[in-house]
């Protein structure tokens, strides 16, 4: 009716038609306008923490909620109120998603460790996570309940990071077992290199602060856990699940696969494995999400499909439904990304029978604002991000894609079905596949083919296995059955792998960037449902933006000549680039370490432009425990051995120490002019004090990357 009342207006009446329309469109999706608002609000406190306090916000909250109610309850029949009453509602929705930050947060607590001022000598610790394998270690995470000072045990709060040696048999003890543990928890530290993944920030999340390797004898089991709850058993039923995996299949690889696609543990997963899948595309089976879960729900609904379309067979399906998916959540121990995807799959399941009108879109956000009301800090997760962008990308684009091709056989249409699928998700989240990541798969669409229906084989076999698992010998065999599948499987892996040009990797792109990419990638999703000419300007306009900051990065950042100082404990490290090339120095056991040249180093070279890097472990042989190097007019001495022997009346700019090499300054200030004194990270902290005392006293600048960070100097 509004539309045939506007039709030849002018422009502004159209502008305003097309407003209206916008408006009227937006009004199904209620959750949606509640999930992204309240997001919003959680965004904001998790950047913006100090803008209000708790009691301030919650004044706010009080006042906005009362007008609302107001509005709503005596007004609601005015249409202009209503629409500021809607206004106020959204209001009081985003000032909760901030308080709900602000009430999360727990540093801030009085009783919480970080305010524990005298030394802390040993602690009491409630175990709340199952033992997880690293390569050295077996992490676990505790909540303090009291800490010992000098004034005895107080009361006291935190959540703390525990890694054992192996040998210890941390393993067996269960959730909520009561342990004393000798000595104090350290503080986690921020980043100290340029670009490197900031832990601690990621900890923060998490409301984990410190961390503690504990050594053997420096622990007690005082008291076996008395909170025999839903996730005592749910970690039982997952420790279960493994030893009955682990029993039934042999080989570590194929048995650590079957784990991972199960029940999401993927601490048994060699690098050489994980490479593969990453570079494949096919990184999300390994840990159990949406994937998994639905397709456990897409089994339950074709099991459920003989009970009939009445109202009392859905409501009887869906609760059959949730019964099930959260009985195999409470098997995979409730871990995080389990959690998400049957919450996801929850609000799918009650959808379905409260009426066909339920919008998938709002089913959605209903389950994002839950998971958030219930941990606001879920939204910093890279893997709730991935989840929720790739199914809203399957929802949107899977069924347009599909419509641009009829195949004719029904082979044909199963492939092409399931490489829309690929396709959509693969759309959605190429934008945080860049920024997090770095890189991309071309061959996605090929590893997928095989990789999700495998995925589907061995997520039902080896939910058969455990349910057989009592029965030996037929579960041997399922076993056997599924080894061998695995391991077909990885072959395809790893040969998609080995295809020429697999992996677009090492690429940049900020959050700026990021964002910009998101905007593209969804305005021209627009154009192709709309064809709108506003919508190619606003292409046109982000697209010349990308490129101008993509130029100004280049033009300005890559082509800087940059002289780093790494800050790597134990290990002397620092690198020349300009222009994209490097020249690296370190030793010998560093430069083999390719894990910890990707984690601290990789995120600097590839914001600087590095492509080509040249490696050097080796010192002149004229002369023993120093080196010289010249860089743009500058002048760099690195001495790292006790058994240098310096030529006399040397001027360097700078001087780099390593290795506790000199004993003292005394030794060299007859022989070395030097402008800078540089202590880097293979250096002791006792000894990299001193020594910036000394040159302190003499009136010479210091610096010590052991305590500041990395040093960065443009040349």
């Amino acid at each position: 009716m509004i539309v045939e009342t506007f039709t030849g207006q002018d422009s502004n009446f159209n502008f305003q038609l097309s407003c209206v329309t916008s408006v009227m469109q937006w009004i199904p999706f209620a959750m949606v306008r509640i999930a992204v608002v309240f997001s919003a609000g959680v965004v904001l406190c998790i950047y913006q923490p100090t803008l209000s306090t708790w009691q301030l916000t919650t004044v706010l909250l009080l006042v906005f909620l009362t007008i609302y109610l107001i509005l709503w309850i005596v007004l609601k029949r005015s249409t202009s109120i209503k629409i500021t009453s809607g206004f106020v509602g959204l209001t009081t929705l985003f000032i909760s998603g901030y308080l709900a930050v602000l009430l999360r947060n727990e540093e801030k607590n009085e009783d919480h460790i970080l305010q524990v001022k005298q030394e802390i000598i040993a602690y009491k610790l409630k175990l709340v996570t199952p033992a997880e394998e690293k390569q050295k270690s077996f992490k676990r995470s505790g909540v303090i309940l009291s800490v010992k000072t000098m004034n005895g045990w107080q009361n006291a709060s935190g959540k703390v990071n525990l890694y054992w040696p192996k040998q210890e048999p941390i393993i067996d003890l269960d959730y909520g077992d009561i342990l004393i543990i000798k000595g104090s928890p350290v503080e986690l530290e921020s980043a100290y290199n340029p670009y490197e993944f900031d832990f601690k920030k990621y900890l923060r999340f998490k409301n984990i602060f410190h961390q503690h390797y504990v050594r053997g004898g420096e622990w007690k089991l005082v008291e076996n856990s008395y909170d025999k709850g839903f996730l005592f058993y749910a970690h039982r039923a997952r420790n279960w699940s493994v030893k009955a995996i682990k029993n039934h299949i042999t080989p570590i690889r194929e048995q650590a696969l079957v784990i991972a696609l199960v029940l999401g543990v993927v601490d048994g997963l060699d690098t050489d494995l994980l490479s593969a899948y990453a570079a494949s595309g096919a990184m999300h089976v390994l840990a159990v999400s949406g994937l998994h879960v639905s397709i456990i729900y897409g089994i339950l609904l074709l099991l459920f499909k003989p009970l009939g379309k009445s109202a009392s067979a859905q409501w009887l399906v869906a609760i059959l439904s949730l019964v099930l998916l959260w009985g195999y959540a409470f098997i995979t121990g409730l871990s995080p990304s389990v959690l998400r995807a049957v919450t996801m799959f929850s609000f799918v399941a009650i959808a379905k029978p409260v009426g066909r009108s339920t919008n998938f879109y709002n089913t959605l956000a209903a389950s994002v604002f839950c998971l958030l009301l219930y941990d606001p800090y879920l939204i910093m997760s890279v893997g709730f991000q991935l989840s929720y962008l790739a199914v809203l990308g399957i929802v949107y684009l899977q069924r347009p894609i599909y419509n641009l091709w009829e195949p004719k056989s029904w082979f044909m249409d199963w492939a092409w079905e399931l490489s829309c699928v690929s396709i959509a998700a693969q759309i959605a989240t190429s934008a945080l596949g860049f920024f997090y990541f770095h890189q991309f798969p071309v061959y996605f669409l090929v590893a997928n083919l095989f990789i999700i229906p495998g995925s589907f084989v061995v997520l039902v076999g080896g939910i058969l296995l455990l349910l057989i698992s009592p029965f030996t010998f037929i579960a041997s065999w399922v076993g056997i059955g599924l080894e061998w599948f695995v391991r077909i499987l990885n072959e395809g892996i790893f040969l998609v792998e080995k295809l020429p040009y697999c992996l677009i990797s090492n690429v940049y792109i900020s959050a700026f960037q990021c964002y910009l990419l998101f905007a593209a990638i969804s305005i021209m999703l627009l154009l192709i449902q709309f064809r709108k000419f506003q919508m190619i300007i606003m292409m046109t306009f982000v697209t010349i933006l990308f490129s101008l900051v993509s130029w100004e990065h280049l033009s300005n950042g890559v082509s800087k000549s940059l002289w780093t100082v790494y800050r790597i404990r134990g290990h002397p490290a620092m690198e020349w680039s300009e222009s994209g090339h490097s020249l690296f120095v370190s030793d010998s056991s560093f430069l083999n370490d390719t894990k910890n040249i990707k984690f601290h180093l990789l995120s600097n070279r590839l914001v600087n432009g590095i492509s080509e890097i040249q490696s050097i472990n080796s010192l002149s042989d004229s002369l023993k425990g120093l080196q010289f190097y010249q860089r743009n007019g500058k002048i760099f001495l690195w001495i790292n051995s006790p058994e240098f022997k310096i030529p006399k009346d040397i001027k360097v700019d700078y001087l780099i120490v390593s290795n506790n090499a000199i004993k003292s300054l005394k030794r060299i200030k007859n022989r070395i002019n030097f402008g800078k004194l540089i202590i880097d990270g293979s250096n002791s902290f006792y000894y990299a004090t001193q020594l910036e005392k000394e040159a302190a006293d003499v009136g010479k600048i210091v610096f010590s990357v052991l305590k500041y960070g990395a040093l960065v100097v443009e040349l």
